[in-house]
């Protein structure tokens, strides 16, 4: 119960912490909340650091619920392993370690080492936990965007519609927007860039800030198409977008784009919208591919009149 609020928490931080994580932090003495606390921005104070000042001295003997291991490095911010043992914590309960190589369970280690008591939660608040920051976990594990390629098809797997501009109904195409909102960038290939000249903005719904819009393949971009082109192969574009703090990107191309990163095991999660039609004729979802692309955590959910089929390549 503790774990999930303080998962819940987090999410508040959503859209303000970048590049950091989101993270949400509970602290609970004698089966009492005494202290709450979230990331708030990027350079503030970190969650652990909030819920301990508002528990004040009643952070001392008490369990510390948090959903990311506390950082044991000095960054922007003191490190929050050091503040944990300051304040007395006797137990920490943490929903998941730190990803990256370089630091994953120094925070812990600290921890231990000061006698208090270390846990993770594992099983379905751990998987709630990674994918509360997936696209900061590849990013700092992998130095690459976490991949989300994104599709749209009818029930017989065909992307387009005779006489249609729309494989999709309404609702997902706001679902659609909604994505690109959160997403640091979103990309298409240059067929769809000929074929469709898209905006690629998130439009009608609340965006923090757009997203870069990047078309990957060779010019010259059509006149009047205001995309960033991106002509390098794609692992040298992903790691250079990495570089420059895209942590998240959202493909919206074609089956020639798709194959292409699916080849390069370079997608680490699928959204399909499948509409309620078949269409009989057009090119399928993906173009051919060298191998099965084997999916996990597979699930699906009704938009509109549709079923967005969610599955993941590779597990944050």
């Amino acid at each position: 119960m503790n774990l999930e609020r303080a998962l819940e928490l987090a999410e508040r931080g959503r859209g303000t912490t970048h590049p950091n994580p989101v993270v949400g932090a509970v602290v609970v003495q004698e089966g009492r909340v005494v202290g709450e606390g979230w990331h708030e921005r990027a350079g503030g104070p970190h969650a652990e650091v909030v819920a301990l000042e508002a528990a004040g001295g009643r952070a001392r003997g008490a369990t510390l619920y948090v959903t990311l291991e506390p950082c044991a490095h000095h960054g922007r911010t003191p490190p929050c392993a050091e503040a944990v043992v300051n304040a007395g914590i006797a137990r920490v309960v943490a929903a998941v370690g730190d990803p990256d190589p370089r630091t994953y369970g120094r925070g812990f280690q600290r921890l231990r080492d000061a006698g208090i008591e270390v846990e993770l939660a594992g099983g379905e608040l751990e998987w709630r936990a990674r994918v509360q920051n997936e696209a900061w976990r590849t990013w700092t594990r992998l130095a690459r965007p976490f991949v989300t390629l994104k599709m749209a098809a009818t029930l017989d797997g065909r992307v387009t519609v005779p006489g249609s501009r729309w494989v999709s109904g309404e609702a997902s195409r706001r679902r659609v927007h909604e994505l690109r909102a959160h997403a640091d960038a979103v990309a298409v290939g240059m067929g769809t860039v000929r074929a469709d000249r898209p905006l690629l903005t998130a439009r009608d719904v609340r965006a923090e800030r757009q997203p870069r819009r990047l078309a990957f393949g060779h010019g010259p971009l059509p006149a009047g198409v205001d995309l960033e082109l991106r002509t390098g192969s794609l692992s040298e574009e992903l790691r250079a977008l990495a570089g420059e703090g895209v942590q998240s990107l959202l493909l919206e191309g074609g089956p020639t784009l798709a194959g292409a990163f699916l080849r390069e095991e370079l997608v680490d999660k699928v959204l399909v919208f499948v509409a309620p039609l078949l269409g009989g004729d057009g090119p399928p979802l993906v173009s051919e591919l060298s191998a099965p692309v084997r999916l996990a955590r597979f699930g699906a959910e009704r938009v509109g009149e549709d079923v967005l089929l969610t599955a993941y390549v590779h597990e944050p």
